[in-house]
């Protein structure tokens, strides 16, 4: 008999969650990055194992939005919330529950939700650190499992995984065996691009920056890609390029390689900068760049 369940991904912005969610699948379906609030949609990742079929809901770090955009992130992930058989809260290591964090819990309570306490990163901190931050979640909470464990390493997913199991239902399967996720090929790639965004360049300008597939060419073994770049500021659009074009080359080349594993095959990737002035305050603009509540 098939089991199967779907299980959310929460916690605050940069605790690892897509790292996880990676870690788990064993490909990148959910781009990473050292900076906040990298995750702006839910990201849907199918781990298929023999009769097991976790499907996990990445979510965006949960804070305190201060731009339409910020505001459609927090309803994606309370509405990612409502339609889970259970959650997985990440969280580092603290000697105390953080108010992001509480915040959470008391939305589990409110809908009696299932969740697992998932301690990330637990390879760079002392086990009296973990100690402490299990004592305190456990008070604030009755988690169902508490796994520690290092996201980017893969050490504890195999206990994790075990964890999950107790949420599943018997059911057929909601997706393909073989099937990682349900984005399309052109979101990943844009996804990707901006995830080449927030690697090269500093401070809060990758933050004010969208990626659009304008177009896709498919020839035998090579695909053709256009994408623009759009980004809030005159200013900002200059040293996206860099100098003689050398910083969107950089992006280019990054991209190019991470879409070439993706898609199997050669990729011709053209990159063009564009200006939307404060976009992430536009409904329009938000909607335009797919940032739309699920139906």
């Amino acid at each position: 008999m098939t089991k199967t369940g779907c299980i959310a991904i929460v916690g605050r912005p940069n605790v690892g969650k897509s790292t996880l969610l990676n870690t788990i699948l064993g490909e990148k379906v959910a781009i990473t990055s050292k900076k906040p609030q990298t995750t702006r949609n839910r990201i849907t990742g199918i781990h298929t194992d023999g009769e097991r079929q976790f499907v996990f809901l990445d979510t965006p770090g949960i804070h305190k939005p201060r731009t339409k955009l910020g505001d459609y992130m927090m309803k994606t992930a309370q509405q990612t919330l409502a339609g889970v058989d259970a959650s997985i809260l990440v969280v580092e290591a603290r000697e105390a529950v953080g108010d992001i964090e509480a915040g959470i819990l008391e939305k589990f309570k409110a809908s009696d939700m299932p969740a697992i306490l998932v301690i990330n990163k637990v390879d760079a901190v002392r086990p009296v650190n973990i100690a402490k931050t299990i004592e305190a979640y456990a008070k604030a909470f009755d988690f169902a499992a508490v796994v520690p464990l290092c996201a980017k390493n893969g050490k504890g997913v195999d206990a994790l995984l075990s964890e999950c199991e107790q949420f599943l239902y018997e059911g057929d399967f909601m997706f393909p065996t073989d099937e990682l996720t349900d984005q399309p090929e052109r979101q990943i790639v844009a996804e990707i691009i901006r995830e080449k965004l927030l690697r090269v360049l500093d401070e809060e300008i990758p933050h004010g920056t969208a990626v659009s597939i304008e177009e896709w060419k498919e020839k035998k073994d090579v695909v053709s890609i256009r994408a623009e770049i759009y980004c809030e500021k005159s200013s900002h659009k200059g040293i996206i390029i860099g100098k003689n074009g050398a910083t969107v080359k950089t992006i280019g080349t990054y991209a190019r390689e991470d879409i070439e594993n993706m898609l199997g095959c050669r990729v011709f990737l053209d990159l063009y900068v564009r200006v939307k002035e404060n976009w992430r305050d536009n409904e329009f603009n938000i909607q335009n760049f797919g940032y739309r509540e699920e139906s």
